[in-house]
């Protein structure tokens, strides 16, 4: 029954829910980690655990060395779930509902400077196919501020390099995202150049390819920027996500409205994207420390 009633909630997320790949794993895999912990622990399924269950794991998680947000997610995660049972006619009641999320210190996204970002984009030596290829992809997701699920499904007519923008989808959300001149520049050499060079297919609709001509994955993007965050020798640890922060809080810092950032990033809710603003408050407070005579 456990079984069937996660296949059940994971069609959910995906066909009603349009949760991402990212959000649907993420769950899934709370979701059978507490059922494979109720069986052992509780000799129980899913449809019978109960409030001090879902307590008891979450202390069980803290005592194993999980983190707060590990354990504050596992509970939006169950809650989620047994809303679905409910939702279905399954349960009558939620056993996660009360529990109270285990608090964490609030931690803001990590952003790179304005010189960080340049000394980063400059790594790719535009001298060879993978150089121009390298140059291109980093220099849009500085651009967009796109997540890189969302960059890796770029197809080439999301392109219009003409008006100067690209088209994302995700979650069944369409939004246009203009590009600026040197991304226009470093798109077109390896659009018109490259590209045509190494795609395995000549029907390939992928915009970005790897060496081979397939589609570019998630797992070969996020190796290359940890390389030219190697060479370039910024101690930060930079991810996809970093470049998504620098992007918003750069745009923050430069006057753009809220509102416009939030529909750039795809944010569905105005909350996600006030995060930034406290993040530039933070700046705006440590330079002031460093920096005023009598701080």
């Amino acid at each position: 029954m456990t079984t069937g009633d996660i296949a059940n909630y994971a069609s959910y997320l995906t066909d009603e829910k349009r949760a991402s790949a990212n959000t649907v794993s993420s769950y899934l895999r709370d979701i059978n980690q507490f059922a494979q912990w109720l069986q052992i622990e509780k000799h129980c399924e899913l449809r019978r655990a109960s409030m001090d269950a879902v307590r008891d794991y979450m202390s069980w998680m803290q005592g194993h060395g999980k983190s707060a947000a590990s354990a504050t997610r596992f509970l939006a995660s169950v809650k989620s779930f047994y809303n679905y049972l409910m939702a279905q006619g399954i349960l009558k009641q939620n056993p996660a509902k009360g529990v109270a999320s285990t608090k964490s210190e609030k931690k803001y996204p990590e952003i790179l400077t304005n010189r960080e970002v340049e000394l980063f984009l400059e790594q790719p030596q535009c001298v060879d196919s993978k150089g121009i290829r390298d140059h291109a992809m980093l220099e849009l997701l500085y651009a967009t501020g796109m997540r890189v699920s969302e960059l890796i499904a770029l197809d080439l007519d999301d392109l219009n390099l003409m008006a100067g923008f690209v088209r994302c989808e995700s979650k069944g959300r369409e939004r246009i995202i203009p590009l600026y001149r040197t991304a226009i520049k470093a798109l077109g050499d390896y659009v018109h150049q490259i590209r045509p060079q190494i795609i395995a297919d000549s029907e390939e609709s992928a915009l970005f390819v790897n060496m081979n001509g397939d589609r570019m994955s998630r797992q070969g993007l996020w190796k290359n920027i940890k390389y030219y965050q190697e060479r370039a020798g910024i101690q930060k640890e930079i991810t996809p996500h970093t470049l998504r922060h620098s992007f918003a809080v750069h745009l923050l810092e430069n006057g753009a409205d809220l509102r416009a950032i939030q529909e750039m990033l795809g944010h569905a809710d105005i909350s996600s994207t006030q995060v930034y603003t406290h993040v530039v408050k933070n700046k705006l407070k440590d330079v002031y420390i460093k920096a005023h005579p009598r701080a």
